[in-house]
């Protein structure tokens, strides 16, 4: 394994623990549906989301958890192997790392809980943003930094042409 690939899977193995440490705390710390207020915007609250994001699908009877593990094992795979393709990159390869680990996160909270812990609850008055974790917040990281290095290839590739 060449030291840039490991490099990337080391940073996402420091969001598992970053994830399933925070997530271990607040557990130990709340009980389920407790709200602590931080800021006039924000609380700690302890949830659990069978669900995807939003808690899409959360209300159904279970089924949910199974597609989800495989869904989520399925695509963690798919990012090693990108991982792999592009670790001597740095935008790409950051992104895809950051999604893994937040992937890995949520995946260890379905396979040991059957649903994914949230606690991070931003609110202005009583309309709030749905409760998310640390493993949420180094997937939407990722995404961003995917597609910044898209649209930054783009640019790159269509001055190019104009140069060309």
């Amino acid at each position: 394994m060449n030291k840039r690939l490991a490099g990337w899977l080391f940073l996402a193995c420091v969001v598992v623990v970053l994830d399933q440490g925070t997530k271990y705390l607040i557990t130990q710390w709340l009980s389920f549906g407790q709200r602590v207020p931080v800021t006039p915007f924000f609380d700690l609250v302890l949830v659990y989301n069978p669900g995807a994001a939003f808690s899409f699908l959360a209300d159904h009877s279970g089924w949910q958890r199974w597609l989800f593990i495989v869904l989520t094992s399925s695509v963690s795979v798919w990012l090693l192997l990108l991982l792999r393709r592009h670790a001597s990159e740095c935008l790409l390869p950051l992104g895809l790392a950051l999604i893994l680990g937040g992937a890995v996160g949520n995946l260890i909270d379905r396979v040991l809980l059957g649903a994914v812990v949230d606690f991070l609850y931003f609110h202005a008055g009583n309309h709030g943003f749905p409760a998310f974790n640390v493993a949420d917040s180094a997937i939407t990281a990722g995404v961003v930094l995917m597609l910044a290095d898209q649209f930054g290839l783009a640019a790159r590739g269509a001055r190019a042409e104009k140069e060309a």
